[in-house]
Order: structure tokens, then C-alpha cells, then sequence
């Protein structure tokens, strides 16, 4: 039986993303969807579990772009369709970043 661990509600967001893994060069990812504790994302690369990362991201908030970056850990990776699906958990969003976010997934 499969146990659904997320604990908050998602919303799809399908954008380009840079994801900056502490020691690494920052790589293209697609959004899959977020939600306001964290997101998930399409790497062409794997991501360890536990890596500290960078995330850059757009969303459209009031017909209006906001850029977010934010600190996020890697919670899970997986091999999906030739990519890896990686979900991230947000550390320190701004309350900016908090706001726009509260406002998207309205």
C-alpha cells in the first residue's frame, strides 16, 4: 500500500529552473509542481539525496513575473522517463518569496 508522505498541497508549475548544488555548476531543470514547503523538478543529472542546493525559478503571480531563489535540500531522486525526478525541500524562503508563493497556489 502506497503511503502518501507529502503534507501540503501541490500545484503543477511547469517552468525552466536553475538548480546550483553547493560545488557543482548550475543545471537547466524543468518544474513538475510545488508547493509551499518545496518542489519537484526534472534533472538531467541525479542529485544526492541530502545535497544543499540553489534553486532560481519564475513564477507568474497577478499576470506579473516574480524570481525566486531559494535554498533547498534534495529529500528524493529518482530514475523517471531518462531524466531524474528530484524533490526538494525549501530552507529559507523570504517572506517576498512567501508571499508570491501564498498568492500562486491560491
Amino acid at each position: 500500500m502506497f503511503n502518501e508522505q507529502r503534507q501540503s498541497q501541490r500545484k503543477i508549475l511547469k517552468v525552466k529552473a536553475h538548480v546550483v548544488v553547493d560545488g557543482f555548476a548550475p543545471v537547466t531543470v524543468r518544474t513538475v509542481d510545488i508547493s509551499s514547503s518545496g518542489m519537484c523538478v526534472m534533472s538531467p543529472d541525479p542529485i544526492q539525496v541530502g545535497a544543499n542546493a540553489l534553486l532560481r525559478f519564475d513564477l507568474v503571480v497577478d499576470g506579473n513575473v516574480t524570481a525566486i531563489e531559494v535554498r533547498s535540500r534534495a529529500s528524493y531522486c529518482i530514475l523517471s522517463h531518462g531524466d531524474f525526478k528530484v524533490g526538494f525541500n525549501f530552507l529559507n524562503l523570504s517572506l517576498s518569496g512567501m508571499t508570491q508563493l501564498a498568492k500562486f497556489m491560491r
